[in-house]
Order: C-alpha cells, then structure tokens, then sequence
C-alpha cells in the first residue's frame, strides 16, 4: 500500500458530496473563498461542520460501548464497532477531507521491531519485552466530545471518556497523529484504487495497529497494549446517545459560542 495523496483524497470526497462538476478547460476557476465555501458546503452534506478560521472540525457521533474494551475511538457501520467509543454513517474520505482542508501533514505510524540480540529466556521470563515501540510521531489533532444534558454543557477531552486499567485513571492526554489512511489497487477493477479507510470502516484507533489503515491514531506507546481500554462509563451518556466529536489543531479551553447552541441533547438517564 502507498500513502493516500492529498489531491487524490480531496477529489475524491468532493466528487462523492455532489458539489463540484468537471469543469472546461476555459472555465474560470473559482476564487480561493468561494471554493473554501464550497468545500463547507460539500462536507456540510455529509454532516462534517468545518470551520477552517478556528481550525476546527466536528461530526456527531453515537455513543457505542460503555461497558466493554476499546480499540477504537471511532468507527462507520464497516467497522469494528463492538470495540468503539463512537460509531459515525460519516464517509471515511470526507472526514479525511475536512481534516486535511485544516492544513495537517500526514505523521509516521507505529514502528514494532524486535529486540537485536534478542531478550535471553532468563530475561523474557523476568519480564523483558522482546520488542521495542516507536509510538506514531507526526502532525495532528486534540479530540474532544461535547453535547448538553439540561442546562448543563459537558465538555471533556476524549482521553477523559477512557480508562487505563493499569494506572486506574483516564488515558493520558496527548495530541493524536493524523495518518490520512492509504489507497491499495482495487484488484475487482485493475487500474483502480481503494481507499482502505473506506474499505475497512475504523477511522480512528485508539489502540496501536501497524497496518495505518485509519485516519487518525494514538500516539501513546501504552496502547500497543489492547487489552487496558474500557470506556469510563460514569462520564458517558447511554448507549446510542449523540454527542459532538470535536477534532483541534490547537488545545481549546472552551467551544466556540455559536457551536454551544448546535450542540446534541442528551437524555438526563432516569434513577432507579
């Protein structure tokens, strides 16, 4: 598989929202703010909000497991939902086009690779790994979830919403790695590709794969463990509930006012 192309990507999410025709090669082209306004527009019908000022990008979100381990914080129908945070109709390469519409540079994936001269048995029986990890390294995004329950507005960073079974809190914060997923030859239609995120369904991981199909990764060497996740239920709202899933450039104290009053209602859950 090679890396997925900027160009390619963004042609192909705009040709998939129906917003832009082929134009002629005399046709003028658009200027710089109406084709950001067009790209708003496109992604906006596949309900990505893409505010490019404040570099931000947002989706709602289900609330998928509560109760079970994690290896994903997101996912679409095709994907592995039964271990993920949030499950999203959203279409892999539109959100990868929003993403990369707010100027990231695709980052380095995790590295696994065997210890040279290797553990001695003595050694692996006391506890020494075999291998050593290179956490992804690279340009991203801060993750964070919001939605309104009452008068009240909840707003976490998304490591907040996991546990780490090993250190009893919340997963550490960290700033994610975008990988923008890759392409593979369509081997049904030969000079063809596909778009592995699109193939695949997971579109964000929280634990570390090696595969880089995803569109964006922890950074934490800790998760090449993916057996530690659990998602920290006495925060999260009940399952199949909508929440905004909010992806920075920049650490944010706070949402925008004018994003606070779209945010999604959450049921308050009744006592027993």
């Amino acid at each position: 598989m090679k890396p997925t192309a900027l160009a390619w990507t963004v042609a192909a999410a705009l040709s998939a929202a129906g917003s832009f025709a082929v134009r002629g090669d005399d046709a003028p082209a658009p200027k710089s703010d109406d084709a950001v306004r067009k790209l708003v527009e496109a992604l906006g019908t596949h309900g990505i909000r893409l505010d490019p000022e404040r570099k931000l990008c947002s989706l709602e979100v289900k609330v998928g497991i509560r109760d079970d381990l994690l290896e994903y914080v997101l996912v679409n129908p095709l994907g592995q939902s039964h271990e993920s945070l949030f499950t999203s109709d959203v279409p892999p390469r539109a959100l990868n086009t929003a993403l990369l519409a707010l100027g990231v540079q695709a980052g380095e994936n995790v590295r696994v690779k065997e210890k040279d001269p290797p553990p001695t048995p003595e050694e692996l029986r006391d506890g020494a790994p075999a291998y050593t990890i290179e956490p992804p390294s690279g340009d991203g995004f801060y993750l964070y979830a919001a939605w309104r329950e009452a008068d009240e507005i909840y707003w976490y960073r998304v490591e907040d919403l996991v546990r780490d079974l090993e250190t009893g809190r919340g997963m550490r914060r960290h700033r994610w790695v975008f990988l923008g997923s890759k392409t593979a030859p369509d081997k049904k239609h030969p000079g063809q590709e596909l778009f592995a995120a699109e193939v695949e369904g997971n579109l964000v991981n929280l634990a570390l794969f090696e595969q880089g199909f995803t569109l964006v990764t922890t950074a934490l060497p800790e998760c090449i463990k993916q057996t530690i996740w659990l998602p920290n239920a006495w925060l999260l709202p009940e399952r199949g509930e909508k929440v905004l899933l909010v992806f920075a450039r920049e650490r944010l104290t706070e949402l925008p006012a004018d994003w606070l009053e779209r945010l999604p209602k959450v049921e308050a859950p009744e006592r027993r």
